[in-house]
């Protein structure tokens, strides 16, 4: 189609406009009774059995699954359930310990110039992987340091807080992490479980293991990763929606692991064919006490809300090693085997009072993951990312990069990019890499190979400002077995016509040539951020059908898909140089309508902003580990 012509009118204005609200938006109305700020009324989502003949275990299972997910739906004449303010004297402590176990040093690696030899360099990891290093107290600590730690302190006025090389909604961070290793001279000279602490950029020794576990699972040099989420560190200020930001943080995490360990020459698998109670017993989670949902949201003193959920484990192995199996119920009898080992230390009290939003710990429970067995294994061969052009990076190292990424504030409306560089940012979200002929669908890509199903999201982008390429609507299809069910499922008008100068190996789409600015800033709860950059966008995965064919514990591993999306944009973003930020807040249904998208099939899950950041030089910045 010539570059001139555009959609008419008359089809801009129904699909884009007519939803827009035109009055103000209202919180929930919450009742004032024995909780205060939020409603004492029992859950909406609580699971309504109307049994009919032909409804089978499955679908039983869906039901309260789509409920929650109905339910922490943003609208535009109300948000989710969550509180009215923030009780300020009872935000979580961010920082998990164990008391009394012993705590282990890491080397502390302050950016050096003169470090010989540097880290290599950010853009080539997509390219191909450095040479294994081995497992030892300095490459555990660096791995560490560029995954999980502390990246920055700011203060201003009274107030000072701290950054993580992990971003975290609200930097709230649910997210704890434990090392599953085999002995590691200075370290230990047993294999053992520690969990990690940031602030001290430590180990705490929960456990040692029988020194049989590694040799018979797992091959040389390798050592496991384990991460689990504390909702309530993200249900104190958000509420009911809580459990999808908590997922958003696993996959940010995975993402942080697996690039860390490409810097290393490792590469990560996540081990899905464990399940939840292998996952509670490999990192110690048993010494919480069991959590007692209540029927309705409730307040007051419930110490065992701190919990730790299990998400996930991942093998961090040697790039290029050689293909193995691993034989999950011998592996799993040796997990369960784990209650039974000396544990150390008491977790620390994260705060005085609490708030319990039932349906989070309900459809916590309704996708915990089973043990599942008969899949097997697989080491994929590493698969590099296309290329539009390398000059387009600033020649950081990955270690730069990773450490100096800053979720944006404010974008300044201001900044434009080059379309070439728009392309590369993009080539990198692809999953399955660059190879000649081959289409989108298996994750083989850095750092999406760390997961080990075929790709189900998507991304609806806003093109603002990029230099070459039209104001409006895109899409990028990032599993190609999915077009035809997407072009089917969206609205007629669309334009599917790939850009000018689009890569062949893109699967980039422009649908509609508009000024999309207010309507982005709409859709994400009328937020300037969402307009003020370069682009923006919606993170749109097949849904229901997932879940139907793949079960329903596929429901936080969608959320973890776009986290660790969201965590290749940010890093591109920095490269480049400018800056990116998640959007929790958007508002899901009018997003929907905007696409034509009707019913379950097609869920946005995660927005994202990339652009030129505003820098508050109110707040001051010490990028050293320790606090200032």
């Amino acid at each position: 189609m010539p570059s001139s012509s555009v959609l008419p009118l008359r089809n801009l204005n129904t699909p884009l406009f007519h939803f827009l609200p035109s009055t103000s938006i209202t919180h929930p109305s919450f009742q004032s009774q024995a909780m205060g700020s939020f409603s004492s009324s029992p859950s909406t989502s609580t699971p309504q059995h109307h049994p009919q003949d032909n409804l089978d275990e499955h679908k039983h299972k869906l039901s309260p699954v789509l409920q929650y997910h109905n339910q922490t739906k943003h609208n535009f004449n109300h948000y989710a359930r969550g509180p009215h303010g923030l009780d300020w004297a009872n935000q979580p402590n961010p920082f998990r310990r164990y008391l009394s176990s012993p705590l282990l040093s890491l080397l502390h690696l302050e950016p050096n110039p003169q470090q010989q030899p540097q880290p290599p360099l950010y853009h080539s990891l997509f390219l191909s992987l450095p040479s294994p290093h081995p497992v030892s107290k300095s490459t555990i600590s660096q791995f560490l340091f560029d995954s999980l730690a502390l990246s920055a302190w700011k203060t201003t006025g009274f107030s000072t807080w701290s950054l993580r090389v992990n971003p975290s909604s609200g930097n709230l961070h649910p997210t704890e992490a434990y090392i599953v290793a085999p002995p590691i001279p200075t370290i230990s000279d047993s294999p053992f479980i520690a969990h990690y602490a940031p602030k001290e950029h430590s180990l705490e020794l929960r456990a040692k293991i029988p020194s049989g576990f590694f040799p018979k699972f797992f091959p040389p040099n390798s050592f496991l990763v384990g991460l689990s989420s504390v909702f309530w560190r993200e249900a104190w200020k958000y509420g009911e929606r809580a459990f999808r930001y908590c997922n958003h943080d696993v996959g940010h995490a995975i993402g942080a692991v697996a690039m860390a360990a490409a810097g290393l020459g490792w590469d990560v698998k996540v081990l899905d064919s464990l399940g939840c109670e292998e996952l509670k017993s490999l990192m110690g989670l048993c010494v919480f006490p069991e959590f007692e949902i209540p029927s309705r949201a409730v307040r007051g003193k419930i110490p065992e809300i701190e919990f730790e959920h299990p998400d996930c484990v991942m093998l961090v192995y040697p790039s290029g090693v050689g293909g193995f199996d691993v034989n999950w119920k011998e592996l799993s009898e040796a997990m369960l085997g784990f209650d039974k080992l000396e544990w150390k230390g008491k977790p620390n009290s994260l705060s005085e009072e609490h708030v319990c939003w039932d349906v989070i710990y309900r459809t916590a429970e309704a996708v915990k993951k089973p043990l599942t067995l008969g899949d097997r294994f697989s080491v994929e061969p590493f698969r590099r990312s296309g290329v539009c052009g390398e000059g387009l990076y600033k020649g950081l190292t990955v270690r730069e990069v990773v450490r100096k990424r800053r979720s944006a504030v404010d974008m300044d409306g201001v900044t434009r990019i080059g379309r070439d560089t728009f392309y590369q940012i993009l080539l990198h979200c692809l999953p399955s890499g660059c190879q000649s002929g081959g289409k989108q669908r298996r994750q083989l890509a850095l750092p999406f190979r760390a997961l080990p199903w075929d790709a189900e999201v998507h991304a609806a982008l806003f093109v603002h400002r990029v230099v070459g390429l039209p104001q409006g609507l895109y899409f990028l299809v990032r599993n190609e077995s999915h077009f035809g069910e997407l072009k089917k499922a969206m609205l007629p008008d669309f334009l599917w016509t790939k850009p000018e100068g689009c890569p062949d190996e893109l699967p980039l789409y422009e649908l509609l040539r508009s000024d999309c600015r207010q309507l982005a800033k709409q859709l994400s709860c009328h937020q300037d951020i969402a307009s003020d950059g370069c682009f923006s966008l919606g993170m749109l995965a097949r849904m229901e059908p997932a879940l139907r064919e793949k079960n329903v514990w596929m429901y936080p591993r969608l959320f973890w898909e776009t986290g660790v999306l969201g965590q290749v944009l940010y890093l591109e973003a920095h490269a480049v140089g400018i800056s990116a930020t998640g959007i929790g807040c958007f508002f899901d249904d009018p997003v929907h309508q905007l696409l034509g998208l009707k019913g379950s099939t097609f869920q946005s899950l995660y927005h994202f902003t990339v652009g030129g950041p505003v820098v508050d030089k109110r707040i001051m910045s010490f990028t050293s580990i320790s606090r200032p």
